[in-house]
């Protein structure tokens, strides 16, 4: 029984705000963008990020999109273009999200659905909570630790039996991107 009660306590505590205010989104495979292109209007299109990272559309075959800001996807879109197009201005927007696996935030173990989610500047462990709908009856809530990626695989114990059960806001922390939450099995 005291090795249970342990586990708990083997991290430290997560740090509650994790969030910093210069994030950019980072595109990634699977996300949509909306190319629009200044006065050309059969230029603008929605294309997806395809597996390999690369988007195309017409006068351009292939460029790199994952793992660039659309600002950054824009410019490359405008050199691409300024061979063929004078002066062109070009605007990317994001429309879907899933981003690079990189920056997914992982649910594992006693979720009640387990999986990845697009991580969201001040994102916490309440919101993560929510969207895979809660603990399992089977689950060690508050057992569960997060690793933190950004932190060098760095594991910090969270309280999500009392964030999630008894209401204890206290309990609730911010995430980071690539953070992966481990929700284990209680003994009983």
């Amino acid at each position: 029984m005291t090795a249970c009660a342990g586990f708990s306590s083997s991290y430290p505590p997560a740090p509650v705000a994790a969030s910093t205010p210069d994030y950019n989104y980072i595109v990634g495979a699977g996300d949509t963008l909306n190319i629009i292109v200044w006065r050309n209007p059969e230029l603008s299109m929605s294309v997806p990020v395809r597996p390999d990272g690369k988007v195309s559309t017409p006068l351009v075959d292939e460029l790199v999109a994952q793992g660039k800001t659309s600002i950054e996807i824009a410019r490359d879109v405008e050199k691409a273009l300024g061979k063929l197009v004078r002066d062109p201005v070009v605007t990317i927007i994001v429309t879907s999200f899933i981003g690079p696996y990189s920056e997914q935030i992982r649910v594992v173990g006693e979720a009640a659905k387990p999986q990845s989610l697009p991580y969201k500047q001040k994102m916490t462990v309440l919101d993560v909570m929510i969207a895979v709908g809660g603990l399992t009856d089977f689950a060690d809530g508050n057992g569960a630790s997060i690793t933190r990626a950004s932190e060098g695989d760095k594991r910090y114990s969270v309280r999500l039996k009392d964030l999630v059960k008894r209401g204890d806001i206290s309990a609730n922390v911010e995430m980071k991107p690539g953070d992966i939450l481990i929700i284990p099995q209680g003994w009983f």
